[in-house]
């Protein structure tokens, strides 16, 4: 601004002096030629004093350019980063709507396994209720089979006790030609073996002789068709007519006879501490229906005697 002021001064100076130039000419010639030599001289420095100004008119016009771009710049830069975090906000409603759609699922999984275990509970107790009514099944049958089996038992006691009646006093059965006795019931006391033997002695008969293979299979089917199976084996024996109290290891009838067949369990007689009397069983096998025990012991035991009317 100052180069400019000065300019102006410069300009009206140069058009003064051009003015009494003008004026003076006729009157002073010598001094109109000093003057205008000066004039001369000063036109150079005016030329040179703009040439600065055209330059920062350029330069300024530039710096303008420059800023029209700049400012062309960040406004591409703002709508592009405008339209990114429009991308970013479409992407989190995107992972907002997967999130929602996982969420869903995850749910549907809970309540499917939850449906699944309760399913699978139902399913258990359907299988204990099955497992159950079969049980109760094969109780019931095992129930019928052995009512069946009495039934037949007793279909064929009949022709015994039909028999019995003919032949032997009552409560007696009668059996290949003899009439037995068989305390079943628990009324009637255990007894020892020699007491056993004096009960029957005392109704005529004696304790009984099984020397026959099919007296030992009636006699043991006929005793296991009566035995509590919740009692133990040793609780279900019968004094018969067999002892080697007299002579060890010869055992003998009532009537004085040797056993010559005899129908031991395995490993007996044992004559374990002296059990020198024997017994009956009901057995599955009645070829090893027999044990010796010692006579002290308290059973139930088996008379023999003759039947009535028989010749």
């Amino acid at each position: 601004m100052a180069e400019e002021g000065n300019s102006s001064s410069f300009v009206a100076t140069f058009d003064k002096l051009i003015c009494e130039d003008n004026s003076r000419t006729d009157e002073n010639p010598l001094y109109s030629s000093q003057d205008k030599q000066q004039v001369s001289m000063s036109m150079p420095r005016l030329e040179s004093s703009r040439i600065p100004y055209r330059l920062l008119t350029v330069i300024l016009a530039v710096m303008a350019v420059i800023l029209l771009a700049i400012n062309i710049g960040l406004g591409v830069y703002y709508n592009q980063l405008t339209g990114g975090q429009q991308t970013i906000k479409d992407i989190h409603s995107e992972v907002a709507k997967l999130q929602a759609g996982y969420n869903a699922v995850i749910q549907k999984k809970i309540d499917a396994k939850k449906q699944l275990d309760r399913e699978l509970g139902e399913q258990q107790r359907l299988k204990w209720d099955l497992e159950h009514q079969t049980k109760r099944s094969k109780d019931y049958e095992k129930q019928i089979h052995k009512i069946q089996d009495e039934v037949s038992e007793l279909k064929s006691l009949i022709p015994l006790l039909s028999m019995s009646c003919r032949h032997c006093n009552p409560g007696w059965t009668f059996l290949h030609h003899r009439c037995y006795y068989f305390p079943f019931y628990e009324l009637p006391r255990r007894r020892w073996w020699k007491d056993a033997r004096q009960f029957c002695q005392n109704l005529g008969g004696d304790l009984a002789v099984i020397d026959t293979r099919e007296k030992t299979v009636s006699i043991t089917k006929l005793i296991k068709s009566h035995h509590d199976p919740e009692r133990s084996i040793y609780q279900k024996g019968f004094w018969i007519g067999l002892s080697d109290s007299d002579e060890e290891n010869i055992w003998r009838w009532p009537d004085g006879r040797i056993l010559i067949e005899s129908y031991w369990n395995d490993d007996e007689p044992n004559n374990r501490y002296n059990q020198d009397c024997g017994a009956t069983y009901p057995r599955d096998n009645p070829f090893k229906a027999w044990e010796d025990n010692y006579c002290n012991d308290n059973m139930k035991w088996i008379c023999e005697m003759d039947p009535h009317g028989m010749s």
